[in-house]
């Protein structure tokens, strides 16, 4: 499955975006980051998505620190799917069984600087695992070396485990994710500056997948 994601810095911008997608795909991914888990700040407020119409299934990647002290703000009837980062959070098992009490997907980020075993010890509470292959925050960013091999490290230990890859995926690498054991693609740039119309940026990555 392939799902675009959404970095903006207003959330005039998020919408414009939603509707670019919308009539392509099932899902958009948002990422959130207000600088206290990245160097730079996104549009991060949770309330204007309630004034949001849109036929899109929203995922929300919180990079932001201590997700525990934000959790209501996002639990909102257009998120089903909510990531964050361990070493963010200082109760992860707060986070995750406060989004599933309310019905919500919940999965566990892992960046090129956090530890894969330390998330798959929590391989049997939540729903799936992301693998960035980016730092988290910067758009525009290439993928990470590494990133294949943690991919790989995440299904040998987890052969049923749902694995979302988000950085850095375009047409050349989108293959060798799946490849690696992918589950869910996400990707930015190539479908919002790709140089083309959106319905073909999306085409082109869906037939490499």
């Amino acid at each position: 499955m392939l799902i675009p994601a959404i970095n903006a810095d207003t959330f005039e911008e998020v919408q414009k975006k939603i509707k670019l997608i919308e009539p392509y795909v099932s899902w958009a991914h948002l990422d959130i980051a207000d600088g206290t888990f990245t160097k730079n700040t996104l549009w991060h407020n949770a309330v204007d998505l309630m004034r949001i119409e849109t036929s899109l299934n929203l995922e929300v990647h919180l990079m932001i620190n201590n997700p525990e002290r934000r959790i209501d703000e996002w639990i909102l009837p257009s998120v089903k799917k909510i990531i964050f980062h361990l070493s963010a959070s200082e109760d992860p098992d707060l986070v995750i069984n406060r989004f599933k009490e309310c019905g919500k997907e919940v999965g566990i980020s892992i960046s090129l600087d956090e530890s894969v075993a330390k998330a798959l010890a929590y391989q049997n509470k939540v729903n799936f695992f992301q693998i960035l292959g980016v730092r988290p925050g910067l758009p525009r960013q290439k993928m990470d070396e590494n990133t294949l091999g943690r991919i790989k490290e995440v299904r040998k230990f987890c052969p049923s485990c749902i694995i979302e890859v988000d950085g850095g995926i375009n047409k050349e690498t989108i293959s060798s994710t799946i490849s690696a054991g992918a589950n869910i693609i996400v990707s930015a740039s190539a479908i919002f500056d790709a140089g083309k119309n959106i319905k073909e940026a999306i085409k082109e990555l869906k037939n490499a997948i």
